[in-house]
């Protein structure tokens, strides 16, 4: 299943997209790691972690694999990223949740990296 995380309004949507490949870009060899203190998502390798900031849907990823992390988590990407939202807010949350719109309502978002 595809889950939807935050990015904390703290870490920043700078420090978030100076950490990992953009929509578009080729893959730089590295991986980059999302996470979770708690608990272990039922997704896998291939399905979408969708990224939320600033009460906006910002995009998705696909998932590589994840990583135990004790009681937490790492949704471990790379390239592949894909900029996209849709219409209806979406507040910040702790965690994880699992997609609940249809993918028919995604857009694409050029101005994703706007605060």
């Amino acid at each position: 299943m595809d889950v939807v995380v935050t990015v904390p309004k703290s870490f920043g949507l700078d420090a978030w997209i100076g950490e990992g490949d953009l929509p578009g870009e080729e893959w730089c060899g590295l991986e980059w790691h999302f996470y979770l203190g708690n608990g272990v998502p039922n997704i896998k390798p291939g399905e979408n972690v969708y990224i939320v900031y600033n009460g906006k849907l910002r995009g998705y990823s696909p998932l590589i694999r994840i990583e135990r992390t004790g009681r937490g988590c790492a949704l471990v990407r790379h390239n592949g990223a894909v900029a996209m939202t849709i219409a209806e807010p979406i507040q910040g949350f702790r965690g994880f949740r699992y997609r609940w719109w249809d993918k028919q309502c995604e857009m694409p978002f050029p101005n994703w990296k706007q605060s």
